[in-house]
């Protein structure tokens, strides 16, 4: 486990019901107005894909996948661990054009998930990419993009607090941009997520750049995919969370890969074995769109709206014994 983090004289501000009533408002109000804001159109997305397309996601490439048979298919099939590579091919199926894209809700079981306050082996949130030019694949068109989503928050807070007045927030009016290389010049001594702490609680709002390469200390902040997001095109926003005194994850997000930067990246990885399943190829040869994209976690978002204390208040999944135990005496109730 990471970290079971129990605050002190705990108290939820909802009972459970009213917990119900509030994460099905989060989630219905957040998705409308993202669509609205972006130009995007909800669509149906796979629980499970075929390991041949090379439409799955090798996460930080440890991970187990959880794959299974299923009567009368020869081929055994998987749980998605993401839809980065998947939407981007939806969208040139489904006939989309420049400047719209598409949402979906996207579930999966991450198998070898440190249960802790925040991660649960249960994964949802919101999946959205969206169709670009290539002179929209700047710093620029990305800061852009990033100030949009976090007016849709900050909208949501708003109206989370009006309709349910116990629960408050004060985002600031602006998000910080940073990249990892300069976060890394301003806090040299830290680990990567005392980073990210310290600078979420200085400005309460931060979008962490360019996440996937090496710094100058020889590592990169955090782990990426090689053949999703262009690591100098991404990022992180994260949200400094009182309740819990941490940096608090909500999304992570970038302008894809085009037909260079894919290639650059695998050889970086040393995977060049992807370099010739179809999806890689299709990026390589254009035969795909121009996107950029990422995910927003519903339960994080719900999570942070709500002020609960853990993940398990805001989506029902297991948990150990040891921590059901710890929890029930700290007051911290899980669906």
């Amino acid at each position: 486990m990471k970290r079971l983090i129990i605050p002190e004289h705990y108290e939820s501000k909802l009972n459970l019901l009213d917990t119900e009533l509030a994460i099905k408002f989060v989630k219905d109000t957040f998705e409308r107005d993202l669509a609205d804001a972006l130009n995007l159109t909800r669509v149906s997305a796979p629980l499970f894909v075929f390991p041949k397309t090379g439409l799955n996601d090798n996460l930080n490439g440890y991970e187990r996948r959880v794959n299974f048979d299923i009567k009368n298919i020869p081929d055994e099939v998987e749980i998605v661990q993401s839809l980065a590579k998947w939407k981007r091919n939806a969208l040139q199926r489904y006939g989309f054009v420049s400047h719209t894209g598409l949402y979906t809700d996207m579930n999966a079981i991450r198998r070898d998930e440190d249960l802790d306050t925040m991660h649960s082996a249960y994964v949802d949130q919101w999946d959205w990419e969206k169709i670009i030019d290539r002179k929209d694949r700047t710093v620029d068109y990305l800061k852009n993009t990033v100030k949009t989503i976090y007016g849709v928050i900050r909208g949501l807070e708003n109206k989370v607090s009006k309709k349910f007045p116990k629960l408050y927030h004060e985002l600031p009016e602006e998000i910080h941009f940073i990249t990892s290389q300069e976060l890394l010049d301003l806090y040299p001594n830290l680990e990567a997520s005392q980073r990210e702490y310290e600078i979420a609680k200085k400005y309460k709002a931060v979008f962490i750049m360019q996440i996937g390469g090496k710094l100058s200390n020889g590592l990169p902040h955090d782990g990426r995919a090689a053949d999703y997001d262009d690591w100098s095109l991404n990022g992180d926003i994260i949200l400094y969370y009182d309740v819990l005194d941490i940096a608090f994850e909500v999304s992570s997000m970038g302008i894809r890969v085009d037909e260079k930067s894919i290639v650059s990246q695998i050889k970086d990885h040393n995977e060049e074995f992807k370099l010739g399943n179809p999806y890689v190829q299709d990026v390589i040869n254009n035969r795909l769109p121009l996107t950029i994209g990422g995910g927003i976690g519903q339960s994080r978002l719900c999570m942070y709206m709500l002020r609960k204390a853990h993940v398990g208040e805001v989506q029902a999944s297991v948990w150990s014994e040891e921590d059901l135990e710890k929890l029930a005496k700290a007051n911290i109730v899980l669906l």
